[in-house]
């Protein structure tokens, strides 16, 4: 559901519960530039824990949900734009954390807006409590939802709902 908060199910007033169908499939869990530092860049704002220890953590959650990962990072923009054409035929899901490009990439933008399943948009700092230039972002224009300030946690938030969305949707 487009817009939804975090968390949000659909429950019909009359108490019958949707049976929420299996899911299977691949979520690409993007990265793009500088997260490759991650747990050695700035810790007192993303953290100690490794791009690996994310990725481990992102597999595990899929997995407890039937569905697997597809996880990349990369610092050029036009290789996480070949992903995301590649996600066309190849994935249920995106999961993007597209770094500095959220400010800046209208050609990021464009390629998801080919991409026909949920995209969710993850940042592990605030960046509404950061300077003023990282409050717009042109990915939020075609995210599904945005998970932002919950470190590295973001990223299993939105595996969580991904899968949600997947196995009830609207």
């Amino acid at each position: 559901m487009r817009g939804g908060r975090l968390g949000q199910r659909d429950i019909p007033v009359t108490g019958n519960r949707r049976k929420a169908k299996a899911v299977t499939g691949t979520i690409y869990v993007l990265n793009g530039p500088n997260l490759n530092l991650l747990g050695k860049r700035q810790p007192d704002i993303y953290g100690r824990e490794t791009l690996a220890d994310v990725e481990k953590a992102c597999v595990a959650q899929a997995g407890s949900h039937g569905l697997t990962i597809r996880f990349a990072q990369s610092n050029a923009e036009h290789q996480l734009i070949d992903w995301i054409h590649e996600a066309r035929d190849n994935a249920v899901a995106i999961v993007i954390n597209p770094a500095a490009y959220t400010h800046t990439s209208v050609a990021i933008f464009d390629a998801l807006t080919a991409f026909e399943g949920p995209v969710i948009e993850v940042h592990i700092s605030n960046v509404h409590k950061r300077e003023e230039f990282r409050r717009h972002s042109f990915v939020s224009l075609r995210a599904d939802g945005v998970i932002a300030g919950c470190g590295t946690q973001g990223y299993l938030l939105a595996i969580d709902r991904v899968a949600g969305v997947l196995a009830n949707p609207s």
